[in-house]
């Protein structure tokens, strides 16, 4: 049996390399298959042996797409169609699982790995699920490069009027994308949660009591703030996102992934 390919891209000096390696460890802890962990980077210091580097290209049709998306006022952002590109990560097989590195793994991942067979899977978006709206979240993703290269081409193909379609967000383009083929899926809302919105609480509760990890997460997702490590410490940036410190965030993140891999590593 091949290993399960999992991937994330890490672009820019935004997040160091502790956040591939601490993530790289959360997945072979909470997956039973082997898996080939691949990050798609031109920054590669620092990652541990275990994960594979695959160069991260510059698109020929960036600049187009930067076009659109300077407009859109998203500049930096889809950088992760190229993931979708195929041969991206030369010799995969089957559906590739990916993360962004701000998230922290919780739970057995392999319910999300099989979940909807063929389908590109995502979350539904918080802020899009509380207006209705069909739009999935990009922090968990899964597809299959064999059934999917249309994730790439039609982006290939009409960079700027993609874009624009999708308003620069790179989640909306790929679910709206997949949703328009009849080939997307969500996951199920338990299984990746959001920090802020499912385990902080409303005022009071979150002064008074730590974070709360939901019970089945398998994922939670860290947008806005608190940022990863501002949760670890606690974080006092509003009335609202006010958060205790936050121990099982430290041990999911940074204390298992340093036994795992030491602490040079994590």
């Amino acid at each position: 049996m091949p290993p399960v390919t999992v991937a994330c891209i890490k672009w820019g000096t935004a997040f160091g390399p502790e956040y591939v390696n601490r993530l790289y460890s959360g997945v072979r802890r909470n997956l039973a298959q082997e898996v080939r962990f691949v990050c798609m980077t031109e920054h590669a210091d620092g990652l541990h042996p275990g994960v594979e580097v695959v160069p991260l290209p510059r698109e020929p049709f960036q600049a187009e797409m930067d076009r659109a998306l300077a407009v859109a006022n998203r500049q930096g952002a889809m950088r992760k169609v190229s993931l979708f590109r195929p041969g991206a990560i030369p010799g995969a097989e089957g559906p590739i699982l990916g993360f962004d590195l701000d998230v922290v793994i919780t739970g057995d991942l392999e319910p999300i790995r099989t979940h909807a067979p063929g389908k590109v899977v995502m979350r539904h978006d918080w802020t899009e699920a509380r207006k209705g709206r069909p739009t999935g979240h990009g922090s968990v993703f899964r597809f299959d490069p064999a059934r999917h290269g249309y994730l790439y081409d039609d982006l290939a193909a009409a960079p700027y009027a993609e874009v624009e379609r999708a308003r620069g967000s790179e989640q909306r383009y790929t679910s709206h994308k997949a949703m328009a083929q009849g080939d997307f899926a969500y996951i199920p809302g338990d299984w990746v949660v959001s920090f802020k919105y499912d385990c902080l609480g409303l005022p009071p509760v979150n002064w008074l009591r730590p974070p709360r990890l939901p019970a089945g997460a398998r994922v939670v997702c860290f947008h806005g703030r608190p940022k990863m490590p501002e949760a670890v410490e606690g974080y006092r940036g509003s009335l609202i996102r006010r958060s205790r410190p936050c121990p099982w965030l430290r041990e999911h993140w940074i204390d298992r992934a340093r036994a795992d891999l030491g602490r040079d590593w994590a």
